[in-house]
């Protein structure tokens, strides 16, 4: 099971912080993501971290968001820096289960296979 938690409603440049805290399993050799899905629009691709620490971002949070892992604790956090309003969305963390110890992150949600509920960030202009 994952958990986030994390999100809100905050002001154009302010910053969030979102926590992904996995139960049941470890994921510690999984690569894992994060997504978001604005209304009316597809889950897309926001970062991803390899089960080593290597960090995929997608060019438009490039520079301000930052992906981190803590395998202890079985959680992935993802630093939100000078959010804008389009970053509002439902952000969702996944993980990549069939390829343990690979280095590879994917960026399409089909290659993931644990999901959580998601948490809602809403930046207001």
């Amino acid at each position: 099971r994952l958990a986030e938690s994390g999100g809100g409603l905050v002001q154009a440049g302010d910053s969030l912080r979102l926590s992904c805290a996995a139960s049941g399993r470890t994921f510690s050799r999984s690569a894992m993501g994060w997504f978001r899905q604005a209304p009316g629009q597809e889950r897309e691709f926001v970062t991803g971290i390899s089960w080593g620490g290597g960090a995929y971002y997608a060019d438009s949070v490039k520079g301000r968001f930052t992906i981190s892992r803590d395998n202890a604790k079985n959680t992935v956090y993802v630093q939100m820096n000078s959010l804008k309003p389009e970053d509002t969305g439902v952000y969702y963390c996944a993980v990549d289960a069939r390829t343990p110890g690979s280095a590879t992150v994917h960026y399409t949600a089909t290659r993931y296979d644990y999901w959580g509920q998601g948490t809602q960030v809403t930046v207001s202009s």
